[in-house]
């Protein structure tokens, strides 16, 4: 710093209060002393700033599921909004599904110094594990049940939108394709689709469970283009959804004409299928920036509350749908 301040002919404090992002500097002064940084290499110690601020600006992720598209999608919406706010983002995937894989994830962001954590469950497995304490903690999954924040997108709304929209069509009732049995969000929406058909008095067929794949969709609708009696399939995302297509296809079942399709994620290419997927949008750009703002206000909160927050979800009407025939 004593380099650059001699280069920029500027006092080390005003290299400082620079290299800090600092506003009380002018325009002239502040590119001379970016110039002179540069000249010489000279990058600002975030350690050092840490330790004296006890403030890293890092965020840890821990996630699971990395392939999966709404994983995708909301690591992507936690990193736009993280860095708005001047975080990085520092990833922790875990491959083994247990307590123990969680908890070494945790040591090992503790090492590489964070503020705190966003962790993004999806097995059912890890619900009573234990969360490090001090470690402000926000939890991504509406199934999750945590004394930190819980923030997720509205799962039993959007499964019950899909229901009720297929209902309200004239389907007696509606069948389903749901995620893996392990997976919180996968449960939230059967649940959500069997006690909305409970709800409006008709019969609940049983699920039938895939692995958020397309080829597991494939397999699903096989079995259900075989039943005359399926004519509304709600399924629990659009990767699934678009198997599902395809097998009504190779067995003569029209959509929308013999049956009708609700997908769950609204992904891009959800307009381009055939027919475009009537589906379930959700505001993963809003969840990310919920996530991160929770997070940000725990760092700095003297009380804490708690209370779970749901993303809302939205209906996106395509032509996969239509009345009975």
């Amino acid at each position: 710093m004593a380099d650059v301040a001699r280069l920029a002919g500027v006092s080390g404090q005003t290299v400082s209060r620079v290299a800090n992002g600092r506003q009380n500097v002018d325009d002239l002064t502040r590119a001379r002393v970016k110039d002179a940084m540069r000249q010489l290499g000279y990058r600002p110690n975030g350690a050092a700033r840490a330790l004296r601020s006890g403030e890293f600006r890092s965020i840890g992720v821990i996630v699971f599921e990395l392939s999966t598209f709404g994983t995708t999608r909301t690591l992507d919406a936690i990193a736009t909004a993280a860095t708005a706010r001047g975080y990085s983002v520092n990833l922790m995937p875990v491959l083994a599904v247990s307590r123990q894989a969680v908890a070494d994830a945790f040591t090992r962001l503790g090492e590489q110094a964070v503020d705190g954590v966003i962790m993004m469950i999806e097995a059912q497995v890890l619900e009573e594990m234990q969360v490090p304490v001090g470690l402000p903690v926000v939890i991504v999954h509406a199934g999750a049940h945590y004394d930190h924040p819980v923030v997720d997108t509205d799962q039993a709304q959007g499964a019950r939108l899909a229901t009720e929209h297929l209902l309200e069509l004239g389907h007696r009732t509606v069948w389903h394709v749901a995620g893996p049995s392990s997976s919180f969000a996968a449960d939230q929406r059967r649940r959500s689709w069997e006690q909305t058909l409970r709800d409006r008095g008709c019969d609940v067929p049983a699920a039938l469970f895939g692995d958020w794949s397309s080829a597991s969709g494939y397999e699903a609708g096989c079995r259900l283009a075989a039943d005359p009696d399926v004519t509304a399939i709600f399924v629990a995302n659009d990767q699934m959804a678009l198997g599902v297509l395809r097998a009504l296809h190779a067995h003569g079942r029209s959509v929308p004409g013999d049956v009708s399709v609700v997908g769950f994620d609204d992904m891009e290419e959800a307009a381009q299928f055939w027919p475009p997927l009537t589906t379930i949008r959700q505001a993963f750009t809003d969840l990310g920036r919920r996530s991160v703002d929770t997070l940000l206000a725990e760092l700095h909160a003297t009380t804490h509350h708690h209370a779970p927050y749901a993303v809302p979800t939205t209906l996106i009407l395509r032509n996969s749908t239509a009345t009975p025939t």
